[in-house]
């Protein structure tokens, strides 16, 4: 059962993909690609949580919009963590899923919002 608090089920989300880079080999570009996707999800969550704070309609939209941006940012790399990590596709695939339902809640987030 994933929280219906957003700022919650992005913070799961940053933890688990820390969680994950820590259960890889330590290879060169997990190392490096881990470090991008640490930044990314973690950016999720930051950047929804001053979209909470917002100043106004367009501050809310634009930090909505960097927060989506991360999210796809996020996808990308774990993609490519998935591709060279075969022994961990059970873990990277269920991140994949949760990063892609967020840009999907994100989005419809900014669709409503743009619609006001």
């Amino acid at each position: 059962m994933k929280p219906y608090d957003l700022e919650e089920r992005t913070f799961l989300f940053a933890k688990d993909c820390r969680n994950y880079i820590r259960s890889l080999s330590k290879t060169t570009s997990n190392i490096e690609d881990g470090k991008q996707l640490i930044r990314s999800s973690g950016s999720v969550g930051a950047n929804y949580i001053e979209a909470n704070e917002k100043l106004g309609d367009k501050d809310l939209v634009f930090r909505l919009k960097i927060s989506r941006k991360e999210a796809k940012e996020s996808k990308y790399w774990l993609r490519l963590l998935h591709e060279l990590n075969p022994d961990q596709r059970s873990a990277s695939d269920s991140l994949i899923f949760e990063i892609e339902e967020l840009r999907k809640i994100l989005s419809a987030i900014i669709t409503k919002t743009t619609k006001q």
